[in-house]
């Protein structure tokens, strides 16, 4: 099973044919499969790493179709269906749906919650605490230790800090840290980023053999001197 790999159940061939297209844009691989009967051989034979399940389909219903999934395995299954019911809503994560998104719907939407629950369903490592000359950065009990001394940082400011010093060198855009370290279901202005690394310097000051730089036209970087 590739991490990237994206079966999408839909009995409209047009909305097959959006999904595919901005899931193929955003770096996935995709199957589809138009009809309830044949969707858990579908299944079987890509073997994905996320199934976005339309609930109403011909032969067998969504319901069932998840029913067989969550028989024998725990691979995450996003919800579609033209219904606003709270109802349905309820019942899928009931039967195990990892998460739920109304037609119609912005692609981009639903891409980020792919993303999103790909991130919660994929095994991670525990917290580690990153230490540099100075430096430690621990999201074990999330502390930030500067020569010696602790430093009061609120969380987000330790998550965006960690994050960039365990990609030492890498440019990451705003956007980029948004989704990373807010997560999808954050639309704020892309300036928060810009109000998190001022404040992150502040407290870190300059004389250090690392510095927190900022790549004019891109992002921001982590780096040592």
């Amino acid at each position: 099973m590739e991490s990237n790999t994206i079966l999408v159940i839909d009995d409209d061939r047009n909305i097959l044919a959006i999904i595919e297209l901005y899931l193929k844009k955003a770096g996935f691989q995709v199957y589809t499969c138009a009809d309830g009967t044949s969707a858990l051989a579908a299944f079987h034979e890509t073997k994905p790493s996320l199934v976005v399940l339309d609930i109403m389909l011909p032969g067998r219903d969504g319901w069932a179709v998840l029913h067989d999934i969550r028989m024998e395995s725990e691979t995450p299954v996003i919800m579609l269906t033209a219904k606003g019911d709270t109802g349905d809503r309820v019942q899928g994560l009931e039967l195990g749906a990892d998460d739920y998104i109304s037609k119609p719907f912005d692609a981009k939407e639903l891409i980020a919650r792919i993303k999103a629950v790909l991130r919660r369903s994929t095994p991670t490592e525990p917290a580690r605490t990153i230490t540099l000359p100075g430096l430690t950065v621990s999201l074990e009990n999330y502390a930030v230790t500067l020569d010696g001394r602790q430093l009061e940082m609120p969380p987000k400011e330790i998550e965006l800090l960690y994050f960039l010093a365990s990609h030492t060198g890498k440019v990451f855009t705003r956007e980029q840290l948004l989704e990373q370290v807010w997560g999808f279901d954050f639309f704020g202005d892309s300036r928060t980023v810009d109000v998190h690394v001022k404040r992150i310097r502040e407290k870190l000051g300059d004389d250090h053999e690392w510095e927190l730089r900022t790549v004019w036209g891109v992002g921001y970087k982590f780096e040592q001197k």
